[in-house]
């Protein structure tokens, strides 16, 4: 492996938010969840499960379900004198909230709590921490396989946007459509096709700002 390439990978991804009409295939799918599974995990938990929806009209009810509890809090907004926020609660961040709208297919990215021999035998015996922490140790796991994802796919020439909107505003609306039981998280969506546009490459913060070496 050179290091190299890897990097390159690493930096030509973007987050897409146009897509042709070219289906993803099954099988493509199915490489994308091996390399997913593939990330570390707190001690080989595996806290991830993946929901997949090809459907069109499906990915089209998950926007509308979006949107419909977009108005919901814009009105809230607007019952409390905030009619500048709720404008562009619609306006600006509906949009990007739903730009998975045109995407051949729509990876809903789920988590389960850590779960493993340690939590069973120590942690919770001893009162380590509270369930929350565990649940959040869960989705820590989840977004390290969702990343394996969308490098995965852009080398395989597809294009990924992963996107939090639809679980901000919707995660109960949307686990009740999909079925998802009650105890999964929703980590993020991720709209996954074969791109239309081609984004620049945003600017970074720079090394030293979030860099700390301490010797």
């Amino acid at each position: 492996m050179n290091f190299e390439s890897v990097k390159v990978l690493i930096h030509e991804r973007r987050s897409v938010r146009k897509f042709t009409d070219e289906p993803v295939t099954t099988e493509q799918i199915r490489e994308l969840i091996d390399c997913a599974r593939y990330a570390p995990s707190d001690t080989n938990s595996q806290t991830w499960k993946f929901v997949v929806i090809t459907n069109k009209t499906k990915i089209k009810a998950i926007e509308d379900l979006t949107w419909v509890q977009l108005h919901s809090r814009a009105e809230r907004a607007e019952a409390q004198g905030l009619n500048k926020e709720a404008r562009l609660l619609l306006k600006s961040f509906g949009p990007y909230a739903t730009a998975f709208s045109d995407a051949p297919a729509l990876i809903v990215c789920l988590a389960t709590p850590y779960a493993s021999k340690f939590r069973d035998r120590i942690f919770d015996p001893i009162g380590l921490v509270g369930d929350e922490v565990w649940r959040e140790e869960g989705i820590k796991s989840s977004c390290l396989a969702a990343q394996n994802l969308m490098l995965a796919a852009h080398a395989m020439g597809l294009a990924t946007c992963p996107m939090t909107g639809p679980v901000l505003l919707a995660e109960k609306q949307l686990k009740e459509y999909l079925g998802i039981e009650e105890h999964l998280d929703v980590n993020m969506v991720i709209a996954l096709g074969y791109p239309s546009e081609t984004p620049g490459k945003l600017p970074r913060k720079e090394i030293d700002e979030i860099l700390t070496i301490v010797e």
